[in-house]
């Protein structure tokens, strides 16, 4: 356990461990503060513990989110210059309360629901130059790979019209084909003269890039587009980025996945697990919060609308609150379902609050 006065040893491979353990962030927009309250707890508790240095990248061998949750994601993984998390857990509900008013601003006037509307319909609400402005303070020129333990990120390139997932797994250098072969013994006397290789270096974007454009849902933000490029200045990718939450606002089954994969291909860090070991799994998945069942919607009311009236019903967006609850609540009933046909119910975790009303419920309302 580390002292008050040193670092916390940086977290080993779960090869040495006994879990492979995995946090996971919903998208949410503004509510993206009730996790922040969850892992800010969560975080003070493990102090307890592990003295006031420990924070929560200590203990996930992984880490994703979506949208408002890759922004989280971001905060608790990125290294200051110490090679410490730049934040703690407890600086993100701060950063919630001072930042989200000036990225989704309320306007009290009288007209400010129509205006929005008419807004809609030739733009998104909100301009996103304050996001922008804020996660290039925030993370600075912080790319994915150097980020103090595994993150994924969901994103939706608009362009090609297929998810990008931006997993540290894809630009961390790989060393894999020796124990593919089962020369377990070689890796001890050649290890350090190998060939060493990114999976996908395009993906090795800045994280404030990777967060404006996971973050940009459909209606409230613009698109993000921006480029990765070599050490030379030679173009390696280009990226148009809306909402993660169009293909995973649960980023959980992601992460597993990109795990999975991991295990799959051989990869050191995990050897020698297998990719049916669910028992080695320990997921904490958080939600930012769902409406409670009150029949806000219904088919009588819905099959009138046209594209004015998906996107703006009841003071929110339900096209919106489809796909976002939709994709949330499967990727839950999926893992249940899996980890309990597997024995290892208690290995996977999901908290939502599920009885939010009002502008509670909506993901931009910042009063």
């Amino acid at each position: 356990m580390p002292s008050k006065e040193s670092p916390r040893v940086p977290l080993q491979r779960p090869t040495y461990g006994n879990l492979i353990t995995i946090l996971s962030i919903d998208g949410g927009g503004v509510r993206g503060i009730i996790p922040s309250v969850i892992l800010s707890f969560l975080e003070t508790q493990l102090q307890k513990l592990d003295g006031e240095n420990a924070r929560l990248a200590d203990y996930f061998d992984v880490i994703s989110g979506t949208s408002t949750g890759g922004l989280v994601t971001a905060m608790l993984t990125s290294p200051n210059e110490e090679n410490r998390p730049m934040f703690a857990a407890k600086d993100i509900t701060d950063f919630y309360l001072e930042h989200a008013p000036r990225i989704f601003p309320h306007d009290d006037n009288a007209f400010g629901h129509a205006k929005k509307v008419i807004k809609a319909l030739s733009g998104p609400k909100y301009g996103g130059a304050y996001l922008h402005e804020v996660a290039y303070e925030l993370l600075g020129k912080t790319q994915l790979h150097e980020t103090l333990t595994n993150v994924i990120i969901p994103t939706f390139d608009i362009r090609r019209l297929q998810p990008t997932i931006f997993s540290s797994y894809q630009v961390s250098e790989i060393l894999v084909f020796i124990y593919n072969l089962g020369l377990e013994n070689v890796i001890n006397l050649y290890g350090n003269f190998m060939f060493q290789l990114k999976k996908n270096p395009s993906l090795d974007a800045w994280l404030a890039d990777i967060c404006i454009g996971t973050s940009a849902a459909p209606t409230y933000l613009p698109g993000h587009t921006f480029a990765t490029e070599d050490s030379e200045g030679n173009l390696l990718g280009e990226f148009n980025l809306i909402d993660g939450g169009v293909a995973a606002n649960n980023p959980t089954l992601v992460a597993i996945s990109e795990v999975t994969q991991e295990i799959t291909e051989g990869s050191i860090d995990f050897f020698p697990i297998k990719p049916t070991e669910y028992g080695r799994f320990l997921v904490l998945s958080l939600g930012t919060g769902s409406p409670k069942f009150e029949e806000k919607y219904d088919a009588s009311t819905s099959s009138s609308w046209g594209v004015l009236g998906w996107l703006t019903s009841s003071g929110s967006t339900p096209l919106i609150d489809v796909f976002t609850q939709s994709s949330s609540d499967m990727v839950d009933y999926h893992l249940s379902a899996l980890f309990q046909a597997l024995h290892s119910e208690e290995n996977y975790l999901r908290v939502q609050d599920d009885a939010l009303s009002g502008d509670v419920a909506s993901m931009d309302v910042t009063t």
